[in-house]
C-alpha cells in the first residue's frame, strides 16, 4: 500500500499513528483479506486488535455478509457453547425455543472471536471441527450442520505457554495460527503517544466546549516515557480525565490551558519497572465501565457549570454566555504539535494567546465599572495574603491559573499587591 492509501484507511477506522509495526499490522491486514485464511491477532489489553478483524471482512469477498464480534471471555463457560453452535427447544432449563449460534448467523460472513484463550478446552474441540470441516451440532441435538465462517481470533496471552500448561488446545493453535497479525504496545510506539494524546484531548475540548490542553517539555517526556500497560485504552482514560479537571470553560481570552508535568503525574499511576503487562479483567485496578465514565465525567462538568454561574453572579462574570469560542483554522492535535516549557508559562508566548482577539476594546462603560470593582477585589486580596496568588486565588474562589490571566488582564504591578 502506498502512504495515501494506508493514510485514508486509517482515517476510515480512526486509527491514530504513524508507527512502522503498526503500519506493517495494517499492510499484512489488508493482503491477506482476499483470501479464506484463519488470523490470530496477538497484542496486549488495550492496542486496538479490534480493528483487524473489521479491516479483514470489509476488504473481503465476505462483506456482504454478515460480521459477529464475541468476546469469549465475557461469556460462561456453561452456555459458550450455546452461544456459539446454537440449542434445541427442552435441550436445557430456559431453552424455550430452538436458537441459532453465531456460527450458523455468520455463514457466509466473518466471526471474531477475541479474548480466545479464555475458551473453554471442551468448547476448543468443537471449535477445532468447524474450522477443519465447516461442521457443528447444536447443542441438544445428534444432527450435524454445515456452515461457512471465516474466523478472525484475538488474544492478549501467549498462546504456546497455554498450550504448554494444557490449557490450550495445541492442534487447535496451529489451526488458528495459518496468520499471525501483531499489534504493537503503545510503549513501542513513543512517537505516537503525544500525538494520541493530543487527539483524545482535542476530541474532548470540542466535546465539552473546554479549553485545548497545552504540554510543557517535561510533561511530555512524562507522557511518553510512562509504560502505559493499559496501552491506548489507557492513555485515552487519562486524557479525558486531565482534560475534565485541568481544562476550563472555553473563551476567546482562553482557548488554551498549560499542564506541566507535576500537574499530569497526578493523574498517571506510579510505574512499577518491575510489573508485567496483565490482562484487565472485572478485578482490574480500572472497574469503571465506559458508560459509567462517561455520567462521571457529565456530572463534573455540571458541577464545573454551576460554580462559574456562580461565580459570575458573585464577580460580575469575566466569560458572558454565548461568547463564540475563536476557531481553528487546523486540528490541534495533528502535526508535531508545539510543546512549551516551564518558563513560557510565565513568559509572553502565554500572554500573547491570552491577549489574541481581546474583547476588551468594545467594552461599554458598564463593563469597564463591573471590571474596576473586579480589579479592587483582587488588589484587596493580594495585599491581605502578602501577594501570595494561592492563598489570594482561594480567598477569591478562583483558580490559580485564573488569577494569573486576571493579573494580567487588569496589569496588576508587583507594587499594588503588597
Amino acid at each position: 500500500m502506498d502512504t495515501q492509501e494506508l493514510q485514508s484507511l486509517k482515517n476510515k477506522y480512526d486509527i491514530i499513528g504513524n508507527d512502522a509495526a503498526l503500519n506493517r499490522a495494517l499492510e499484512t491486514a489488508v493482503a491477506i483479506a482476499p483470501t479464506d485464511l484463519t488470523v490470530l491477532v496477538t497484542g496486549e489489553s488495550g492496542v486496538g486488535k479490534d480493528n483487524i478483524p473489521k479491516i479483514i471482512h470489509q476488504r473481503s469477498l465476505r462483506r456482504t455478509k454478515n460480521y459477529f464480534a464475541v468476546n469469549c471471555g465475557a461469556i460462561p463457560e456453561g452456555t459458550i457453547d450455546s452461544e456459539l453452535f446454537g440449542h434445541v427447544k427442552g435441550s436445557f432449563t430456559g431453552a424455550m425455543e430452538t436458537r441459532k449460534g453465531y456460527f450458523e448467523e455468520a455463514d457466509g460472513g466473518t466471526l471474531f472471536l477475541d479474548e480466545i484463550s479464555e475458551l473453554p478446552l471442551a468448547s476448543q474441540a468443537k471449535l477445532l471441527r468447524v474450522l477443519q470441516s465447516g461442521e457443528f451440532i447444536k447443542v441438544g441435538s445428534s444432527k450435524v450442520e454445515k456452515t461457512d465462517v471465516r474466523v478472525v481470533a484475538a488474544t492478549n496471552k501467549d498462546l504456546l505457554y497455554a498450550v504448554s500448561q494444557g490449557k490450550f488446545r495445541e492442534d487447535l493453535y496451529y489451526r488458528l495460527n495459518a496468520i499471525q497479525i501483531k499489534m504493537p504496545s503503545l510503549r513501542e510506539r513513543k512517537d505516537d503517544i503525544y500525538l494520541l494524546f493530543r487527539k483524545f484531548t482535542s476530541d474532548f475540548s470540542e466535546k465539552y466546549s473546554m479549553t485545548k490542553l497545552l504540554l510543557t517539555n517535561d510533561a511530555i517526556d512524562l507522557l511518553i516515557n510512562y509504560r502505559w500497560p493499559g496501552n491506548i485504552r489507557q492513555l485515552k482514560n487519562v486524557a479525558e480525565t486531565v482534560s475534565a479537571l485541568e481544562g476550563e470553560k472555553l473563551t476567546p481570552s482562553a482557548p488554551k490551558c498549560v499542564v506541566d508535568a507535576a500537574t499530569l503525574a497526578r493523574y498517571i499511576p506510579r510505574d512499577d519497572p518491575n510489573a508485567i503487562p496483565v490482562k484487565v479483567g472485572p478485578q482490574g485496578g480500572d472497574t469503571m465501565s465506559s458508560s459509567d465514565r462517561q455520567m462521571f465525567i457529565k456530572a463534573l462538568l455540571d458541577l464545573r457549570k454551576e460554580v462559574d454561574d456562580l461565580k459570575a453572579r458573585v464577580f460580575g462574570g469575566e466569560e458572558p454566555r454565548g461568547v463564540t469560542p475563536v476557531p481553528e483554522m487546523e486540528a490541534e492535535w495533528q502535526g508535531q504539535g508545539t510543546p512549551v516549557t516551564s518558563a513560557d508559562v510565565d513568559g509572553s508566548r502565554m500572554i500573547d494567546v491570552q491577549k489574541r482577539e481581546d474583547p476588551e476594546e468594545t467594552e461599554t462603560d458598564g463593563d469597564l465599572s463591573i471590571k474596576n470593582v473586579e480589579k479592587d477585589l483582587i488588589i484587596k486580596a493580594l495585599q491581605r495574603s502578602g501577594g501570595n496568588r494561592k492563598i489570594a486565588a482561594e480567598e477569591l474562589g478562583f483558580s490559580e491559573r485564573t488569577l494569573y490571566r486576571k493579573i494580567e488582564k487588569y496589569k496588576i504591578e508587583e507594587g499594588q499587591k503588597r
